[in-house]
C-alpha cells in the first residue's frame, strides 16, 4: 500500500461510514450497526445526526505548535445547568449564559458555536439523566477535545460545582479553547469557582479580561488585573509550561492511580495501539489520566480514537474494532460485556486489581534492558519537587523512544525530489539486538508511519527530539573516550 493511500485511511474517523475497507464482513456489519445506533442516540440528546459538525469520537490528542500571534485565551464560555425533565423523570442539561453573546458574533461563528454546544452537553453531565438535589458536591474539573469535520480540534474544560443554597443539583463552567494547556484553565476555573461563591455576575467580568488579555507564548506569564467586592483589584499571573507538549498534562494522577510496574504495561500497550479503556468513578481522574498516557508517546502522537470522558450515550463506541483509549465511568462497567483483544485499567482507590482484562503479553513488550533504565529513571520522580515531575516523566520515556528508534533521521535519504525512508537499513542499524523485536513491532503503528511522514515532506518538524538524540550521542562518544583513555592508562 503507498503512502498516501494509507494516510487517506488512516485519517477516517469512526464517524465515517467507509472506515475501514478491508475489515471483514461481519465486522462491517457490526460497527455499522453500532454507529447508526450511536447517531440515534445523538439525536434523542439534541446532538444533531444530519449534520453535527463537530464528533466527540475519533479525537487526536495534542497538536503541533503553531504560532501565538492574536490567539485568544478561549473562544467562549458556557454555563450548562440541570433541570428537570417534562413528564418524566430526572434531569437534562441546558446552556443558561454563553460568553460572548449571540449578538456580538457573526453568522459563521454563530453556527460553529451552536454545533459545539450540541457536543459540550454531553461531556459537562456525561452520566446522564440520573441526577438528585445534593446539599454536598466536591467540585471537580476535567477536559475533553472535540473535532471538526474538518479536523482542526478544541479543547473543552469543565468545573462543575454546587451553587450556594439548599439541596440542589451541579452546574458546569465549560470552557471552548484552541488551547491545550488543563494546568492554566484549572487555574482559571479557580478565578471563576471563587467568584460564583460572591455572585454570578461577578464571573463575566473576569472571563472579558481574559479575552482581550494576549495569550502568552510557552514559558512566559501574562498578568490580569480583577475587581472583587471587598478584596479590591487583584492581579492574576498565568503562566504557561514552558515545555509545549506537557501544557496538558500532569503526570501526579497518573502514578497516584498505577505503580511504575503498572504505567510501564499500559504505555507497552499503548505504543502497540491497542484497545485499551481506563475506569473511574471520578471525571478528573479519567481525563488528566488519559492525557497523561497520551503524552508518555511523545515524540509520537496517539493517532486513533480518544475519548477521555465517553458520555452514558455513547458508550457502544467501547465495541468498536479499531485502536483506542477511552475512559469510562465505573457504574457503566457492566455494559463492557466483550472483554476480548483488550485492556481494562481500574483507577479506582484500593482496587483489588489495576487489570480487571488485558492480553497478557504486555510485560514482555519492551526490551528488558529499556525497562530497567526507565524504572531506575522513574524512580527519580520521588525525590524532585512538583513542578520537575512532568519533564522527569517525559524525559524518562522519551529515552526509550531514543535508544531504539532515535537512529531513524541517519536512514531518510534523498530520492529525485523528496525524501525517502530507508527502512531495511534502519532495522539492521538498530543499536542493541535485544531491541530489534520491539522496533519491528513498533515501526508498524500509524503513530511511526505518520512521524516518518512528516520528516519526509516537512523542514524539522521535531526539533526538540531531533537535539535530545544530538546529546545522547554526544555522551556516548565522551563515555567511549573516556574508557579509552582509562584503558590507556591501566596498560
Amino acid at each position: 500500500m503507498n503512502r498516501d493511500k494509507r494516510r487517506t485511511e488512516q485519517q477516517q474517523t469512526p464517524a465515517d461510514t467507509d472506515i475501514l475497507p478491508d475489515m471483514d464482513l461481519g465486522a462491517m456489519k457490526k460497527i455499522s450497526s453500532m454507529f447508526s445506533t450511536l447517531q440515534e442516540k445523538l439525536h434523542r440528546t439534541k446532538c444533531s445526526s444530519s449534520d453535527p459538525g463537530v464528533y466527540p469520537v475519533a479525537v487526536r490528542p495534542g497538536g503541533r505548535e503553531r504560532s501565538h500571534m492574536g490567539q485568544l485565551f478561549f473562544e467562549y464560555l458556557l454555563v450548562v445547568s440541570l433541570r428537570k425533565k417534562r413528564n418524566e423523570e430526572g434531569y437534562e442539561p441546558h446552556i443558561t449564559y454563553q460568553f460572548p453573546k449571540r449578538e456580538v458574533m457573526g453568522r459563521l461563528q454563530r453556527e460553529e458555536e451552536e454545533k459545539c454546544m450540541k457536543a459540550a452537553h454531553l461531556f459537562c453531565f456525561p452520566e446522564g439523566i440520573n441526577w438528585a438535589p445534593l446539599t454536598e458536591y466536591k467540585s471537580e474539573t476535567f477536559s475533553f477535545v472535540l473535532t471538526e469535520v474538518d479536523g482542526s480540534r478544541r479543547n473543552g474544560y469543565c468545573r462543575r460545582l454546587l451553587p450556594a443554597g439548599r439541596a440542589r443539583v451541579p452546574e458546569a463552567y465549560c470552557i471552548i479553547s484552541s488551547v491545550a494547556c488543563f494546568g492554566l484553565f484549572s487555574k482559571i476555573f479557580d478565578e471563576v469557582e471563587k467568584r460564583r461563591q460572591i455572585s454570578k455576575a461577578m464571573i463575566y467580568p473576569f472571563m472579558q479580561s481574559l479575552r482581550e488579555a494576549p495569550l502568552p507564548s510557552p514559558g512566559n506569564t501574562v498578568s490580569i488585573s480583577s475587581f472583587i467586592p471587598d478584596a479590591g483589584t487583584e492581579i492574576i499571573s498565568l503562566t504557561r509550561p514552558a515545555e509545549s507538549w506537557l501544557e496538558h498534562v500532569d503526570f501526579r494522577t497518573l502514578f497516584r492511580c498505577l505503580n511504575d510496574d503498572e504505567v510501564l504495561m499500559v504505555f507497552a500497550a499503548t505504543v502497540m495501539e491497542r484497545r485499551i479503556i481506563f475506569i473511574s468513578e471520578e471525571l478528573s481522574t479519567l481525563s488528566q489520566v488519559l492525557h497523561a498516557v497520551a503524552a508518555l508517546l511523545y515524540p509520537f502522537m496517539w493517532q486513533h480514537t480518544f475519548i477521555s470522558i465517553v458520555p452514558t450515550v455513547l458508550i457502544d463506541v467501547c465495541a468498536a474494532p479499531t485502536p483506542y483509549l477511552l475512559g469510562v465511568q465505573k457504574s457503566l462497567l457492566e455494559q463492557l460485556t466483550d472483554h476480548s483483544d483488550l485492556m481494562i485499567v481500574d483507577l479506582s482507590p484500593g482496587a483489588e486489581t489495576k487489570f480487571i482484562t488485558r492480553i497478557g503479553d504486555e510485560e514482555s513488550l519492551l526490551p528488558a534492558k529499556l525497562k530497567e533504565e526507565l524504572l531506575t529513571r522513574l524512580s527519580a520522580r520521588k525525590r524532585a519537587p512538583t513542578e520537575e515531575l512532568n519533564r522527569l516523566v517525559s524525559e524518562a520515556f522519551l529515552c526509550v523512544f531514543i535508544r531504539s528508534v532515535g537512529h531513524f533521521s541517519q536512514h531518510i535519504r534523498r530520492s529525485g525530489n523528496s525524501l525517502q525512508f530507508h527502512k531495511k537499513s534502519f532495522l539492521k542499524a538498530v543499536e542493541h539486538k535485544s531491541h530489534l523485536d520491539f522496533v519491528k513491532l513498533f515501526i508498524q503503528t500509524q503513530m511511526f508511519d505518520l512521524f516518518i511522514q512528516e520528516e519526509e515532506t516537512q523542514p524539522n518538524p521535531n526539533a526538540f527530539f531531533h537535539r535530545k538524540v544530538s546529546e545522547y550521542h554526544e555522551r556516548k562518544k565522551e563515555e567511549k573516550m573516556k574508557a579509552g583513555w582509562v584503558r590507556g592508562v591501566v596498560v
